[in-house]
């Protein structure tokens, strides 16, 4: 049965060490990496994605290095937050530019690689962004610590702090590449951080998320956004998805264990 947000927000427990963290997002972070990385990358899979989380390895591939990069990636940032999560350090700056230093270690192309741009640093160059090129190279810095700012005020319902501080940061598109990687990660973290569940924005959903995104561009309206982002939250703490892995997960395990007790009484009935 699928939850309503209030629901979700009051069933949320805090998370206060890393092991409510492990126990909470145990799923959820395999799930977000691979819909976060794969609005961005085609390539990217749910397979691989849950065998480098595992067992930090892929056999047999013969793609694109860089999509294992990408994915390695939200691994390593996963590993890098939970810490953080935990002291609730807050969105800086600085802190910003290590996230994006961590997703994106790897990954830059050639062409951007040599226009100047690094993982880590904000863009030295324009690039368009949808109708626009997000805000000249000159005042990045300054918008992103305006914004770091704002959402530390207290008194803000999260899920719209959450919501301005995405719109904002895509709208600002700071960096040369992996903004939306890191704007996403961001998003979650600020909502953990407020003892919020954290959601996935599903690859499916994709075209509903980009529009909601062109609508804050056009008209600063955060509303649409914000309501899709709800219904994003309700379908990752309540979606079927969840529910079908875990099980699927569960069954295998009952397979293996029942296969071995029946391997084991058929070796007692016909040994010699």
């Amino acid at each position: 049965m699928k939850k309503t947000y209030q629901t979700i927000i009051r069933e949320w427990k805090p998370i206060r060490s890393i092991e409510d963290l492990e126990c909470q997002l145990d799923n959820f972070k395999i799930l977000f990496a691979y819909h976060s990385g794969k609005i961005e990358n085609e390539d990217i899979t749910y397979h691989n994605t849950r065998e480098i989380f595992e067992n930090g390895k892929v056999i047999n591939y013969t793609g694109d290095v860089r999509t294992i990069f990408e994915i390695e990636n939200q691994k390593t940032c996963y590993e890098f937050l939970k810490e953080k999560i935990i002291k609730k350090q807050p969105l800086t700056v600085e802190f910003i530019k290590e996230i994006h230093s961590v997703l994106m270690r790897g990954c830059y192309d050639e062409r951007r690689y040599d226009r100047g741009e690094r993982p880590g640093q904000f863009k030295q160059h324009d690039y368009v962004v949808g109708d626009n090129i997000g805000v000249p190279v000159e005042d990045v810095e300054a918008e992103i610590g305006f914004i770091c700012e704002e959402i530390q005020e207290e008194g803000i319902d999260p899920l719209t702090a959450a919501a301005y501080l995405h719109l904002n940061f895509e709208s600002i598109h700071p960096f040369a590449d992996g903004n939306g990687r890191v704007g996403r990660t961001i998003m979650n973290y600020y909502l953990m951080i407020h003892d919020c569940p954290p959601t996935i924005i599903y690859e499916d959903d994709k075209e509903a998320y980009y529009m909601a995104l062109a609508i804050f561009d056009k008209t600063e309206e955060i509303k649409p956004f914000q309501t899709f982002l709800q219904k994003e939250l309700e379908r990752t703490w309540s979606s079927p998805e969840r529910t079908t892995l875990r099980s699927l997960k569960e069954t295998i395990n009952l397979s293996q264990t029942t296969l071995e007790q029946n391997r084991h009484a058929l070796e007692e009935e016909f040994e010699p």
